[in-house]
């Protein structure tokens, strides 16, 4: 049997009919650009965020450079974040002309840790920029207050957290300005690139317009240098399809971690994600990361456990896996501030400690709405078997 880590072949088989039926109903309008599909879209976007405004754009990166831009942050400015994300999280601040600042970990939840913010802020520091990593939200009360108290903008990076929620209230509709993705992995993607932005303040959502459509407030007038970042009608279509499913995929993400947590606890070679939330934390289960802890031992035969995994554990737990046929990805093996693109920032290897022991553990088992009983029945066994239990 072979497991990936993530399929769209059932949600195509399931709603295939229903996004060829829009994709030709868009076809037939000759409008590709803007128009309604966009308009309702963006709308129901804004309804579902709680929001006032939605704005649809290229991609999640476009959608963070265009909520930087729009807020001002540029040239000598920094911007507090995590380094456990991906790339374009840091890579936005760095296009917009500003420096990513960042902090360490909470080794529970991998979301930055709030803790360590105050003591990151400089004078130049303008924005924080929290990470809603795997579907996991952050503490966003903890967070606004320290942004109010130090007179500081807020940017969620929400790229896969599409439904997740604090305190019952969306992620998105608590900073500033909230940046999606609509990658085809996420919780709600499309069939490409596409991204939105999410925001209670109009002349935010003025500028990020005019930003997007190379900064231009009326057609061939230029007061900004901007971006040419648009929602395309087609993909808009794709999404106002599968929006209204999203809750629906998200309560059956949640009942494959529930399973897969209350199934693998008895193993002590791994880290799971907490088996009681606490109620605040409303989780969109994007992605279901586990860790694969220091001196874990692998039944390596049969009946005979001969390896003892020390610093490369994590790459023969995958590869045990994997020959067994359970698929994985690993979210993310080498941390922003040890990329070589940022060598110019100084950071070293120790620098973020938590953050890079965290990076060499993580390892994401298969999740999707569509992941069959039998088919997490096979990847709990498998695991129980390659750790002996």
């Amino acid at each position: 049997m072979q497991i990936p880590p993530f399929s769209l072949d059932a949600q195509i088989s399931d709603i295939g009919e229903e996004i060829e039926e829009a994709l030709v109903r868009v076809f037939r309008s000759g409008k590709y650009i803007g128009g309604h599909e966009v308009a309702s879209f963006e709308e129901a976007f804004a309804s579902k965020v709680q929001t006032s405004y939605s704005v649809g754009c290229n991609s999640g990166t476009d959608a963070l450079i265009l909520a930087l831009r729009s807020l001002e942050i540029g040239k000598n400015d920094e911007v507090i974040t995590s380094s456990f994300s991906f790339f374009a999280t840091a890579e936005a601040i760095s296009n917009v002309g500003a420096r990513p600042v960042f902090i360490d970990i909470d080794p529970e939840n991998y979301l930055m840790d709030l803790d360590l913010i105050e003591k990151a802020i400089t004078p130049r520091t303008k924005a924080i920029l929290p990470v809603h990593l795997f579907g996991r939200p952050i503490d966003m009360d903890k967070l606004m207050e320290i942004a109010e108290n130090n007179n500081l903008k807020v940017i969620e990076d929400c790229a896969q957290a599409v439904g997740s929620s604090w305190r019952g209230k969306p992620v998105g509709s608590f900073g500033d300005v909230g940046c999606f993705s609509f990658f085809p992995t996420k919780n709600l993607g499309a069939a490409g690139d596409g991204g939105a932005i999410t925001t209670n303040d109009f002349n935010l959502v003025k500028i990020i317009r005019e930003l997007a459509i190379h900064g231009m407030p009326k057609r061939y007038l230029h007061t900004e240098i901007g971006y040419n970042s648009r929602l395309d009608a087609l993909q808009a279509a794709i999404l106002n399809v599968k929006l209204i499913r999203l809750n629906t995929w998200i309560k059956q993400r949640k009942e494959i971690a529930n399973n897969y947590i209350n199934k693998l606890s008895v193993l002590e070679a791994i880290k799971l994600p907490s088996k009681n939330l606490n109620k605040n934390v409303g989780h969109s289960w994007n992605q279901f990361v586990i860790r694969i802890l220091d001196n874990a031992v692998v039944n390596n035969k049969e009946d005979k456990v001969d390896i003892v995994l020390e610093s490369d554990n994590r790459d023969h737990f995958r590869t045990k896996l994997q020959s067994l046929g359970v698929n994985t990805i690993i979210y993310y093996p080498i941390p922003i501030h040890l990329q070589p693109a940022y060598k110019e920032l100084g950071y070293k290897e120790g620098s973020l400690p938590i953050t890079e022991k965290v990076c060499n553990q993580v390892i994401s088992l298969p999740i999707f709405p569509e992941l069959k009983s039998y088919q997490q029945s096979y990847v709990i066994d498998t695991i129980k078997k390659i750790f002996n239990k």
